[in-house]
C-alpha cells in the first residue's frame, strides 16, 4: 500500500476511535425543549393511586386494549347543574389537611408535592424539605421539557385532570367537603403542566379538550377514567366515547 494511502487508513481509524469514545453512536441528537429518553414518567395502568412520576404515552396493542377495558366501565349521566360551584366548596387551595389520600399530612402542600414527584433536579428553599424553587420537568401535554423556577411559577400549573367543576355538575354537589377536599388533593387527579394547555382546557371534559401532545391523549383518558371510577363519579356520554376513541375504541 502506498505511503499516501498508509497514512489516510490511520487517520480514518483514529478519527472513528475518537467518535466511539466521544459517545457518537449514530443516535439523533435533541436540543432545546425536546424530551429526554425515558423521561416520560409513568403509564397510568402502572400507577393507579398516582404517586408515580408523570403521565408516559400508552402505545403497545395489550396496554391499549387493557385502557379501554377500564374506560368501558366508567359509568355515563348527563351533567348536572354548574349552580352553587366555587372553589373554596373544595377546600383550601392544595392543603396538606387531607384524609385518605396518598401524601396527606406529610407536612407539605399538594401543589409542592407534585412539583417533586414529576420534577427532577429539584431545589428546594433554603430550610424548606418542602418548597420547591427549581427543577427540569417533562410537560407531558406539550411534550417538552421545561426548566422551570419559581420566578415563573405559572409556566407550570398543576391540572386537575377530572376539574372540580365537572365533578361538581357528575355529583360531587351533593357530597360533604371532606370527600370534595380529598378530590382536589388527590394525586391521581393531579398534573404539573403547561400553564396555558391548564387555562385553555377550563372545566371541560375529553370530547372537548384534549392535550395538544397526541401521544399522550390515550394516557390522559385513562387517568380520567381512572379518577372517575374511584369516586364514583359518571361522565357525559360524549366524554366516553371520546376516551374510548383516544384508545383505539
Amino acid at each position: 500500500m502506498p505511503a499516501r494511502r498508509r497514512a489516510l487508513s490511520t487517520t480514518a481509524a483514529l478519527l472513528l476511535s475518537a467518535l466511539a469514545l466521544a459517545g457518537c453512536t449514530g443516535d439523533p441528537v435533541t436540543s432545546g425543549d425536546s424530551a429526554p429518553s425515558g423521561g416520560r414518567g409513568t403509564s397510568p395502568l402502572q400507577n393507579p393511586d398516582g404517586t408515580k412520576p408523570g403521565l408516559a404515552p400508552i402505545t403497545s396493542a395489550a396496554d391499549l386494549s387493557a385502557a379501554r377495558d377500564l374506560i368501558a366501565k366508567v359509568r355515563t349521566a348527563a351533567a348536572g347543574p354548574k349552580d352553587g360551584y366555587d372553589r373554596d366548596q373544595f377546600g383550601p387551595a392544595w392543603t396538606d389537611n387531607v384524609d385518605g389520600v396518598a401524601l396527606g399530612h406529610n407536612k407539605c402542600d399538594t401543589r409542592n408535592d407534585l412539583l417533586a414527584r414529576d420534577g427532577r433536579s429539584v431545589e428546594r428553599k433554603d430550610g424548606s424539605d418542602c418548597t420547591v424553587t427549581a427543577m427540569t420537568i417533562y410537560d407531558p401535554y406539550t411534550g417538552k421539557t421545561v426548566k422551570w423556577s419559581k420566578t415563573q411559577a405559572s409556566r407550570i400549573q398543576i391540572d386537575h385532570v377530572m376539574p372540580l367543576s365537572y365533578d361538581w355538575q357528575m355529583g360531587a354537589a351533593k357530597w360533604d367537603r371532606a370527600k370534595r377536599v380529598q378530590i382536589a388533593n388527590d394525586p391521581l387527579n393531579l398534573v404539573p403542566a403547561d400553564g396555558q394547555q391548564n387555562a385553555s382546557k377550563g372545566d371541560s371534559g375529553p370530547s372537548v379538550w384534549l392535550p395538544a401532545a397526541t401521544v399522550v391523549r390515550c394516557s390522559y383518558v385513562v387517568r380520567f377514567a381512572q379518577v372517575s371510577l374511584k369516586y364514583a363519579l359518571p361522565v357525559t356520554e360524549a366524554d366516553k366515547k371520546a376516551m374510548l376513541q383516544q384508545c383505539g375504541g
